[in-house]
């Protein structure tokens, strides 16, 4: 029994199996089985390749470097600053130019500091007193201007007063104006140029249109009617982000604008150009949160007549311009061209083995003899 057993499996290697189809005429299945045969074509033609274009070899690791150039002036007449014009080496910081840069709108401005002792602003929780032994000498104040001396300064007979401390006097206690400085900034217009390159596939490409016409960067500004030009007016900026420029000149806010790239490299550099999205990045849904607007604080020296050092301390509200750069470049490529079609004859060879209806007769052949096998019927 073990050896015809052994003698079996022996022969069975040799053993060579087939199919033959038997079509059964039944026009529902047939119908199904076409409908199903044009679906993976269709997909496989108008969603792999044409949408997706899944024939292409993709670079994701975009290499970029972006110049900023703001250009405007505006005139104000202030009682701390007096007349004054403004041009973009007063309001723009850095004054160089890089994917980041900041535009100044509205300013708290206490010129005429030197460093003596004076009382610490009321605002300062931590610099409210009683007595001199609240003010212990040496400490700073939290949140505050400076050292305490020791002292504890009153107003008249009011019994609570505020610290004496050593600072640059006297301490900043104006508050930010209700209007912005310089509203006028809203007709300043930036420069952004963006260069860009696909290691990739060794290709570069800048967002500047390529044209032999000078006055074209002289005239032109981005905007429906120009899509093309990288010149930006800062008050469309922000008002492409659905946020008023006059209200967020106020206090100051940060909006990014996002320069996209999708280039497909089967057609001419000319057709590679960048998409532009805006978007406000602070809290904009809560003017009054502490989470909203954007400001800092720096300080121009000088010294008088007699060498004392002195300093006008500025409190800079303004927006701030985050400009990011996203992108990706495809190209024909033969190896995902081939795992992409041979994946759809796969799949369409599935639905034809598995949703035709017709009878199975299968033929082993055994030596030279040959056995028919009932298979059954498929639906």
């Amino acid at each position: 029994m073990g050896q015809a057993g052994c003698k079996g499996l022996y022969q069975s290697l040799f053993d060579y199996k087939t199919e033959k189809y038997v079509i059964a005429k039944n026009k529902k299945v047939g119908l199904l089985y076409r409908l199903l045969q044009v679906s993976i074509l269709t997909y496989l033609v108008v969603w792999v390749f044409l949408v997706k274009k899944c024939y292409q070899d993709t670079d994701t690791s975009l290499q970029s470097s972006i110049i900023t150039k703001v250009k405007g002036v505006t005139f104000t007449n202030t009682s701390e600053l007096g007349e004054r014009l403004w041009d973009v080496a007063d309001y723009v910081i850095p004054p160089q130019g890089e994917n980041v840069f900041f535009v100044i709108t509205n300013l708290v401005v206490t010129p005429n500091q030197r460093q003596e002792t004076c009382a610490e602003s009321e605002s300062i929780p931590d610099a409210l007193c009683y007595e001199d032994s609240d003010c212990p000498p040496g400490e700073p104040v939290v949140a505050g201007n400076g050292v305490r001396t020791g002292r504890c300064l009153r107003a008249g007979s009011e019994q609570k007063g505020t610290c004496e401390i050593f600072a640059w006097c006297p301490v900043e206690t104006k508050s930010r104006p209700a209007k912005p400085l310089l509203g006028e900034a809203e007709d300043f217009t930036v420069y952004i140029r963006n260069f860009i390159r696909f290691p990739k596939f060794n290709f570069s490409k800048t967002n500047v249109l390529d044209t032999t016409d000078r006055a074209f960067l002289k005239s032109c500004k981005f905007g429906p009617k120009d899509p093309y030009c990288p010149i930006f007016r800062l008050g469309s900026v922000v008002s492409w982000t659905g946020s008023s420029f006059q209200e967020i000149a106020v206090q100051g806010g940060v909006i990014g604008i996002q320069i996209e790239w999708d280039c497909d490299l089967d057609r001419a550099p000319s057709e590679c150009y960048p998409r532009y999205y805006f978007n406000r990045l602070d809290n904009r849904f809560s003017e009054n949160s502490l989470s909203s607007g954007y400001n800092f604080r720096f300080a121009k020296y000088y010294r008088d007549a007699a060498g004392v050092e002195l300093r006008t301390l500025f409190k800079a509200y303004g927006i701030r311009f985050d400009v990011m750069v996203n992108g990706k470049a495809g190209k024909f490529n033969i190896i995902p061209t081939v795992i992409n079609v041979g994946s759809g004859v796969a799949l369409m060879g599935v639905v034809t083995s598995r949703d035709r209806g017709h009878l199975q007769t299968s033929l082993s052949y055994d030596g030279g003899k040959s056995e028919h096998r009932h298979l059954g019927t498929h639906w």
